[in-house]
């Protein structure tokens, strides 16, 4: 059974059309390869912060958190609290430095710090594995909400948004998703804080009634108490602290700032931003608590929820307008995630492939065929694989990107002993310990005993072990550092305004 599908009907082809729309206009925008890339790196604080608000904010946040909470309770605030402070990490050890390495990508960065091509590789790899793995809950959660909303096959989603997101990335690279992501920011913020600010309204007309067994029911991540799910708590808070900085949408925006200061001024307000938007969904689990919700899944209560509430056309304008923050969800983040990884492929894929072939093809050209192939195997891969979940698939990605990137980046960036062999070690290590646990979490197998709580929440330990394998291999490979590690670190630390003016020139390009 599904909900009267008009209003979603509407809302999904209204936020469709204007994220085509606005792809379109900037295009206009788009002419050059470092627009598709980084938008030649002119992108301002307060647009750019709102832009990676727009990508940031997934479906694991518009509807995950509040069925979390709906669910296991308070505890599941630190989903949001560890998304939010992940980024105060970002500001204070990554932002400005990564800015000013000059990198279009992580691998980018990787190679120029460490003179490797083996290490980009694998850097490569790992922006592909975490691009592809945070995409599949977002494509999934499309074909959940369509399916609820629309009555439509759960096939639809993922079709629809691998096709819009693709039309628009195709069509302006960076330059136009920008521009299309900072509006969906705005919508989405607008899609809660309307509803909540009505619902609220409705449980206080009602007397502000209360869920008698909140405290009996709630409980800690995973389900588990005791030492299992304190563990568990532990390793949610590490993943999402230390994940953020390995994202591979979220690095690649930095890229997108004039210059480190501005990179730094983009983070403080995507802080604020994300600070906002995170006050509401809990708020809906709640409420889902107090009016004893019955959603089809946790996944489900935001849309299901104003017309619990709210009955005739108030209802029906709610459901249609968290429909069109659901869907804009979908797309932001797809829309970001996809730009990331079709940069990666360009580079390290199909331009070697065209000049192989003697193609004189590259550029823009390359792009766009890599973000074919970034968009459809995820797509394919949504309709071949179950469902983890919204907020715990993004989760999994989380945990992979803090046991790869969050070593390399904070290592690389002020440790002038790594090694390539180190770094090409820890991430390894990184690899193979949180890749085990996505396998072992999709693969739905359950053992019913602590393993199942170590391997779905794998950050607590893949993170240390990671860092601790790329610092011994790099002291023990110590006469393997680069010989322009001093300069590079020098250039990476020092405010632009103070570089001597080859030097500043260098970080612009």
């Amino acid at each position: 059974m599904t909900l009267d599908s008009a209003p979603a009907i509407v809302a999904v082809t209204l936020v469709t059309l204007a994220t085509l729309t606005i792809g379109t206009w900037g295009l206009r925008f788009s002419r050059t390869t470092s627009d598709f890339y980084v938008a030649s790196r002119s992108v301002r604080p307060g647009l750019n912060a709102s832009a990676i608000g727009g990508e940031y904010l997934s479906a694991a946040s518009f509807l995950g958190i509040a069925g979390l909470v709906f669910t296991s309770g308070a505890e599941m605030l630190w989903y949001p609290i560890g998304w939010t402070a992940g980024y105060l990490v970002l500001l204070t050890l990554v932002a400005a430095p990564l800015r000013r390495s000059g990198a279009y990508t992580l691998p980018d960065f990787a190679e120029e710090r460490l003179a490797s091509r083996g290490v980009r590789r694998l850097c490569s790899l790992l922006v592909v594995s975490i691009g592809w793995l945070y995409l599949l809950p977002q494509l999934q959660g499309a074909g959940l909400t369509l399916e609820l909303v629309a009555g439509a096959p759960r096939w639809v989603g993922p079709v629809l948004v691998g096709t819009v997101v693709l039309v628009s990335v195709f069509s302006g690279g960076m330059r136009s998703i920008t521009f299309v992501q900072a509006f969906q920011y705005w919508l989405k913020l607008t899609a809660l804080l309307v509803p909540v600010g009505v619902l609220v309204a409705v449980w206080g007309s009602d007397g502000a009634p209360r869920a008698n067994d909140l405290s009996q029911t709630w409980s800690l991540p995973m389900g588990t108490d005791g030492p299992a799910g304190l563990y568990a708590t532990y390793s949610l808070i590490a993943a999402t602290f230390l994940g953020t900085m390995g994202l591979p949408h979220v690095g690649v925006r930095f890229y997108t700032n004039p210059d480190g200061r501005a990179a730094r001024r983009t983070t403080l307000v995507v802080l604020a931003l994300l600070g906002v938007f995170y006050l509401l969904p809990p708020i809906l689990g709640v409420l889902g608590r107090v009016y004893g919700a019955r959603p089809a899944s946790a996944d489900t209560l935001v849309l299901e929820l104003p017309r619990l509430m709210l009955s005739g056309w108030a209802g029906d304008v709610l459901t249609g307008l968290v429909c069109a923050g659901a869907f804009a969800a979908f797309l932001s983040t797809s829309s970001g995630l996809a730009i990331a990884v079709s940069g990666v492929l360009s580079q390290d894929v199909v331009v070697p492939l065209l000049r192989r072939r003697g193609s004189r093809y590259g550029g823009v050209a390359a792009f766009r065929i890599a973000s074919l192939v970034a968009v459809i195997v995820p797509v394919a891969g949504a309709l071949l694989t179950p469902s983890v979940g919204v907020a715990r698939g993004v989760a999994l990605a989380f945990a992979l990107a803090a046991a790869t990137f969050c070593p390399l980046l904070l290592l690389g960036i002020w440790s002038r002993r790594l090694t390539a062999y180190g770094a090409a070690a820890g991430l390894v290590t990184g690899l193979v310990t949180t890749g085990s646990a996505v396998v072992f979490t999709i693969s739905g197998w359950r053992t019913d005993t602590w393993a199942d709580v170590v391997l779905t929440q794998p950050a607590l330990w893949a993170v240390p072990l990671s860092f601790a394998v790329m610092i011994l291999v790099s002291l023990a490979t110590a006469e393997h550092v680069p010989p322009h590690t001093t300069r590079l670190l020098v250039r990476l630390h020092t405010p632009e305004p103070t570089l001597e003016p080859a030097v500043a020139a260098s970080t612009q390009r």
